[in-house]
């Protein structure tokens, strides 16, 4: 099986989707006090999913007797998808610090590879391994801010635990929606999915609010959770499933890998940071590792 070359389509999401991803750390830093974290994922996605059904309401009821069946597996991606990656992500957001969001989150399009490489036959050659380290290394230099002394002096809390098992479960999630197709367009799937995902907060956002209570500037809540659904919720996720579907689920993966850098520009944007060092030489490590580890070789995609 040969791999398809990338269009120009799917290459600008590769650019654009984790610029928008990206706002979700800024969330995560932002909400607590604000808003608790399971209410904020069940608004986003409720949010996302009331924008999102009356384009894909159509697709839905029409399919509705070939796709019924999936139901069981659209409960678990809901729940690693819109729960885990959700409310996981603000939990550890409350107790870690950004650079340790970063390091972690680096993981995983590594994790996606490799899972991807043994259950998808999506073998990769050396040279796109090879990017896949050039990559990792530059995200590492960013999240350490170019000293190696900071990665050594990272102290791990609980967060980065909440952290850790989201980061697995985008993993799984990331694997299992190429792994297993469905009838649904990419728009349609995101639309159910984030429905099955409500499903699986409502009780956990039910529990939170009845031992925590209901935030006092529901105004100021409602802003952070818009702000969640559309960006990091509603683009990024109906990118991200368009991207699996087009060039898979390894190569979409590595979206993450400009993370750090786009989450670097929105902090000069919005905190008056400006880009270090370290972020140029991140950038430099990135993007021609992006490059080797997307690139189109007749041998990417092999039958064992």
């Amino acid at each position: 099986m040969h791999s398809s070359p990338i269009g120009r389509l799917p290459l600008l999401l590769i650019i654009v989707t984790p610029a928008v991803w990206s706002t979700n750390y800024l969330v995560a830093r932002y909400a607590p006090g604000i808003i608790a974290p399971h209410l904020l994922a069940f608004l986003r996605w409720l949010i996302a999913f009331l924008i999102m059904l009356p384009f894909a309401y159509s697709e839905l009821r029409t399919l509705w007797p070939q796709w019924k069946s999936e139901w069981p597996l659209l409960l678990l991606l809901g729940a690693l998808g819109m729960w885990i990656c959700g409310a996981f992500v603000y939990i550890g957001g409350e107790t870690t610090a950004a650079i340790n969001i970063g390091l972690l989150y680096a993981l995983s399009p590594v994790l996606v590879a490799i899972i991807s490489a043994e259950l998808l036959k999506e073998a990769l050659q050396p040279a796109q391994w090879a990017g896949l380290l050039l990559a990792v290394s530059g995200v590492v230099v960013v999240v350490v801010k170019g000293s190696w002394q900071n990665l050594i002096a990272v102290e791990f809390t609980t967060g980065d635990l909440w952290i850790m098992i989201a980061v697995a479960s985008w993993t799984l999630y990331s694997v299992l929606l190429k792994h297993r197709p469905s009838v649904l367009s990419p728009f349609a799937r995101i639309t159910i999915i984030t429905l099955a995902g409500l499903f699986v907060l409502l009780p956990f956002t039910a529990i939170e609010a009845f031992s925590s209570g209901l935030p006092a500037d529901w105004k100021h809540a409602l802003l952070i959770s818009l702000a969640a659904a559309v960006l990091p919720g509603l683009i990024a996720y109906q990118a991200y499933a368009y991207l699996q579907q087009q060039i898979g689920a390894a190569r979409a993966g590595l979206v993450l890998y400009l993370g750090p850098l786009y989450t670097a520009l929105l902090a000069w944007w919005f905190l008056g940071e400006p880009p270090q060092w370290y972020h140029i030489v991140g950038a430099v490590l990135i993007i021609p590792g992006m490059y080797l580890a997307m690139r189109t070789t007749h041998a990417a995609s092999v039958k064992r």
